[in-house]
């Protein structure tokens, strides 16, 4: 593989914007932005600590409302996965009243 005046181009462009954000990250203005990114950064690590926390109870809201809103919608829909699944039906099937409490 030879290095030709397109490779050396790339590599002189790559150093020269490596040189040029040293010496602005150096500058007052460049410690705003790093501080500014640092906090940023901080902002949405403490986002997402909190998220994963809230996942589980989260999915299980969703399960108990998303059932319930599938009984509502779908009266007969129970009854359909049942037989198709070959489950028989209970004395007392499940509504979607006794889902939502």
């Amino acid at each position: 593989m030879s290095v030709n005046a397109k490779h050396l181009a790339t590599f002189i462009l790559g150093a020269a914007a490596g040189v040029a954000l040293n010496k602005y990250l150096q500058s007052e203005d460049g410690e705003k932005l790093a501080a500014n990114l640092k906090e940023k950064a901080n902002n949405l690590k403490t986002e997402a600590e909190g998220a994963i926390d809230k996942a589980p109870e989260y999915f299980e809201k969703l399960k108990t409302e998303g059932a319930a809103a599938l009984l509502d919608s779908f009266p007969g829909l129970e009854k359909f996965l049942g037989e198709l699944m070959g489950i028989k039906p209970t004395e007392n099937p499940t509504s979607a009243t006794e889902v939502k409490e």
